[in-house]
């Protein structure tokens, strides 16, 4: 009994840590990206490249200079839709004049209001080549309710309107505003933007569906090193109709068993990303939380997002 006693702990304090530490290190190496290497290493940041390629954009990186170079001599169409429901569309005038001054300046873009009170659409002083175009969505008993829907009212809305109308589409929140110039640098087949929370966190942390009977899961396996906010998303418009009608078909399936993921919209559009992962990522610099601390990654912020005062989940 006594050398049975001293062979395990011999084991436990000897040859188990340096197997341990030999799997970790195979890990890491093997998945220097991954979810598992995510729990068990710290990546370099700031990041530049996907591990399957895509880029991530900082505004003021080379790339993102290269990639406003080419659209120089082109005039893509470009589409921004929000929602602006109930209380919310008080927002709108903000958020318009914001988007006039930063967002795209050069280009042709159609801004998309999804509201219930048409009255309330400001008047704003738009340049050449940009217009407004609003649309009336009967008011929602609670913003819970109607993030249950707006996936699948754009859906809608792109198959039925705007398929033909622009190359690009863009969905925001009504609650957020340009600080910065955003240009064509944002611009790809499919675009998603980085979480300002959860940037530069371990990906044990990220608030994936764990439901397992939700459309929404997100199995151990699954996860990217990148969680994304559903505040800001889009690309080819074909591409956003893809995504929103697949999210909102997962979610009328939860809806059927009485079931909706713990974050909404986002869960869904994370668990669609996972498994068509988007083109291009936007940095933090394109979705920052006004009350965040200062980051030495983060040297201009684009778009501000004010957390605690909007609590409004994204279209």
């Amino acid at each position: 009994m006594l050398y049975f006693l001293l062979v395990l702990l011999f084991v436990l304090f000897f040859i188990l840590p340096y197997r341990i530490s030999c799997i970790r290190n195979l890990l890491v190496s093997t998945y220097p990206l991954g979810r598992v290497g995510s729990l068990l290493a710290k990546k370099d940041f700031p990041l530049n490249k996907t591990s399957w390629g895509a880029p991530v954009v900082w505004g003021d990186s080379p790339e993102s200079k290269n990639v406003r170079q080419k659209f120089i001599n082109r005039s893509p169409t470009v589409g921004l839709a929000v929602f602006a429901i109930g209380t919310y569309s008080q927002y709108l005038q903000r958020f318009l004049a914001s988007a006039e001054e930063y967002f795209l300046a050069e280009h042709l873009v159609t801004y998309y209001i999804l509201t219930d009170n048409l009255r309330g659409i400001p008047s704003i002083t738009l340049g050449g080549g940009r217009e407004i175009k609003p649309f009336y969505i009967a008011e929602r008993p609670d913003w819970v309710h109607l993030s249950k829907m707006r996936m699948s009212l754009l859906s809608s809305i792109i198959k039925e309107l705007l398929k033909d109308e622009v190359d690009y589409l863009f969905c925001m929140d009504v609650d957020q505003v340009f600080i910065n110039p955003v240009g064509s640098e944002i611009l790809g087949n499919l675009v998603a933007t980085l979480h300002p929370e959860y940037y530069n966190k371990p990906i044990d942390l990220y608030p994936y569906e764990l439901n397992m009977d939700s459309k929404a899961y997100v199995s151990i396996s699954e996860g990217d090193y990148y969680y994304y906010t559903s505040e800001l998303y889009g690309g080819k418009c074909h591409e956003v109709y893809q995504l929103t009608l697949v999210c909102s078909q997962y979610i009328l399936q939860d809806m059927e068993i009485n079931y909706h993921a713990l974050l909404f919209e986002e869960s869904y559009l994370n668990k669609y990303l996972i498994q068509r992962k988007p083109t291009r990522i936007l940095s933090p610099e394109y979705n920052w939380l006004k009350s965040n601390k200062d980051s030495k990654e983060i040297q201009v912020k684009r778009i501000l997002v004010h957390k605690g005062v909007f609590q409004m989940v994204a279209c």
